[in-house]
């Protein structure tokens, strides 16, 4: 699977709710980090934990992809209770599978409250 494939798949489990396809696009140590909530989540299951666990009927339209080689990044609408915020995503890849996922929003936000313990606060 080239990068703009498995960005699209990654969306597409994302959205089905397809938690143990969307577990297989990873790597064992993948690390997710949200720079502007200051999250940071290690390891595929906790990530898979940090989706699962997100409340709200959410959604991801996607808007764009644009991948090469070992990297991509996706650019799109999040919604949820009514809301819509633009979302970019940068992915890194290792070994056809996402390595590192990187999550930029319009602006900084304290996260909701999660039925989880596997998000580092930095």
């Amino acid at each position: 699977m080239n990068a703009h494939e498995l960005i699209e798949s990654f969306w597409r489990h994302a959205n089905a709710r397809q938690w143990d396809s969307f577990a297989t696009l990873f790597t064992e140590d993948v690390v997710y980090e949200a720079p502007q909530s200051r999250e940071r989540v290690r390891g595929v299951a906790d990530y898979v934990e940090f989706n699962r666990t997100w409340p709200g009927d959410w959604r991801a339209m996607v808007l764009r992809i644009v991948a090469e080689g070992s990297r991509g990044v996706s650019w799109i609408d999040f919604r949820v209770g009514g809301q819509v915020m633009p979302g970019i995503s940068f992915f890194d890849l290792r070994d056809g599978r996402i390595a590192h996922i990187t999550d930029w929003w319009p602006e900084p936000y304290e996260p909701p409250p999660r039925a989880t313990d596997r998000i580092e606060r930095y």
